[in-house]
């Protein structure tokens, strides 16, 4: 007897489904091109653009790369692949182009659509790219060396494409964010992101009526997230190529209702001086993720710009881990959640042992949207699953009523005089001086000590604070083992796409001074 169901949910279905239940709802509007599309036009263009790419050979099982900006062909060339099997690899802008030739060599690549702005960066590397048979790109403005997007959309048919896809089947190889050196490929199947999207538009309350504004970079797995939740539900999508200013004019003129931050973001935007004449009546959320957020932090966001705070913690590879909403926030504002459909979470001793309840281990989880491994590195995929288990590498606690508490990475854990300290203990205790705009806790080589606390820092506009300031701060509202000893002034922290702090970046820098 079939010991599974008869169908399967895939990527693909989202756009088919949408297209008759949405239908003349418009879907996106793409700021970067200007492009506004119904759900029916976007399911029909991706279904075009699935047929184009059959018509230049490429078949199921095939690897294609793409590099573009936040635009809604990104969105669309995630799911013509999905539709034909075809396993895509979204490639970080940021990444020099000899690490995107690394990456696409590494991941046996053999079809390369691009957006018009990185015309000239691929023109430079195609001749270091001997697999990739055809070169595809976007817009009207098309180099010799390729076919043109819009042309295989244009001739193409809008039928859905006939090729058997199932959840099993790998969708796309995402990248970490890179926090600690080059990023590693892993895998994410049909299965991990499919079935996400219903549990992540519940947790976030998500409805047709909501209007999303996505600047997450869509090439992360959190910005393709969101793309497909304002598919899933009918909600209307504003695409932005993340710019502050225009962000938060969009806010206003397009009365969104929700987006997705990270905590830096909120930063930058709280540190302008002409804020308030910016209109953010339409906001019923902000959701948060990815990097830590200081109750003060989040005190002047409810106060300032949206009084309903979502967050959730999880990394790139495992999806969702945890998450709350509002109501949780005000209880817990110091917690990232707790547990999340379809996902479990330990918190784990260096034997994978449960601790009690208060105590610090290091945060381990399982669930649906985790991948399945790392693409061609077993070493780093038996380093990270144990017994079924993802091993986040994050340390955290566990209070009575099961909200979980991050407290920093395990290399981020300094070591000074034998006594473990978190830096996000310590950062969080910094934030709340008054003149810090962001920080970064780092330890730093020392001969008498092991490690020696530093804090980075970044000053809001117009607000002055020194070195013994801080200092004298610290010990005075953390143990002095805690405080930092040196205090470096910056104007601003290195930060990967999705806003966690390139830490590593930080040592290398101020060991040297």
């Amino acid at each position: 007897m079939n010991q599974r169901a008869t169908g399967s949910f895939v990527i693909g279905n989202y756009s088919k489904v949408a297209a008759t239940r949405y239908a003349n709802r418009e879907a996106f509007y793409c700021v970067t091109t200007g492009k506004h599309l119904t759900y029916r036009q976007f399911n029909d263009r991706a279904n075009a653009l699935a047929h184009g790419l059959l018509s230049l050979g490429i078949k199921k099982g095939d690897v294609t790369a793409f590099l573009s900006y936040n635009r809604v062909e990104i969105v669309e060339t995630y799911t013509a692949l999905g539709k034909i099997g075809v396993l895509g690899i979204p490639l970080n802008y940021r990444l020099s182009p000899g690490e995107i030739v690394d990456l696409v060599n590494f991941c046996d690549a053999e079809y390369f659509i691009f957006d018009p702005s990185f015309m000239e960066v691929v023109g430079g590397m195609k001749e270091k790219l001997p697999r990739i048979k055809r070169f595809i790109c976007m817009g009207s403005d098309i180099p010799a060396f390729a076919v043109s997007y819009e042309d295989l959309i244009a001739k193409s048919s809008t039928e859905e494409p006939d090729v058997e896809v199932n959840e099993y089947d790998y969708q796309y190889l995402n990248l970490t964010s890179g926090t600690t050196g080059l990023p590693k490929a892993y895998l994410l199947t049909h299965y991990n992101n499919a079935v996400a999207g219903p549990m992540m538009a519940a947790a976030h309350d998500l409805t047709r009526d909501d209007t999303i504004l996505t600047v997450f970079p869509i090439f992360g797995r959190v910005g393709f997230a969101w793309s497909c939740l304002g598919i899933f539900t009918g909600a209307r999508n504003v695409i932005l190529q993340f710019d502050l200013f225009k962000m938060l004019e969009l806010i206003g003129q397009e009365k969104i209702t929700i987006s997705n931050w990270v905590p830096t973001i909120a930063s930058f935007v709280l540190s302008l001086p002409d804020l308030d004449k910016y209109d953010f009546s339409s906001l019923r959320a902000l959701v948060f993720a990815a990097a830590p957020f200081p109750k003060a932090l989040q005190d002047q966001v409810k106060a300032r710009i949206c009084p309903n705070i979502y967050e959730y913690y999880g990394l790139q590879e495992t999806g969702i881990l945890v998450n709350m909403g509002p109501k949780e926030k005000e209880l817990k504002p110091e917690s990232v959640g707790t547990l999340y459909f379809g996902a479990d979470v330990r918190v784990v001793d260096a034997f994978g042992k449960d601790v009690p309840v208060g105590e610090v281990g290091e945060v381990i989880g399982r669930g649906v949207s985790v991948t399945t491994g790392y693409y061609k590195n077993e070493e780093k995929s038996k380093e990270v699953f144990k017994d079924g288990w993802f091993y986040t590498g994050d340390l955290g606690t566990f209070d009575k009523d099961g909200y979980l508490y991050l407290k920093g990475r395990k290399k981020d854990m300094i070591i000074s005089g034998g006594q473990n300290i978190f830096a996000v203990e310590v950062e969080d205790m910094l934030m709340k001086q008054g003149a810090i705009a962001q920080c970064a806790v780092i330890g730093l080589p020392d001969q008498t000590w092991g490690e020696m606390v530093a804090a980075v820092v970044v000053k809001f506009p117009g607000k002055e604070v020194t070195e013994e300031e801080i200092i004298a701060f610290s010990r005075d509202n953390i143990a002095h083992f805690k405080a930092p000893k040196k205090v470096f002034f910056v104007d601003s922290l290195p930060i990967t796409p999705t806003g966690k702090v390139t830490k590593y970046v930080l040592v290398e820098k101020f060991s040297k001074q």
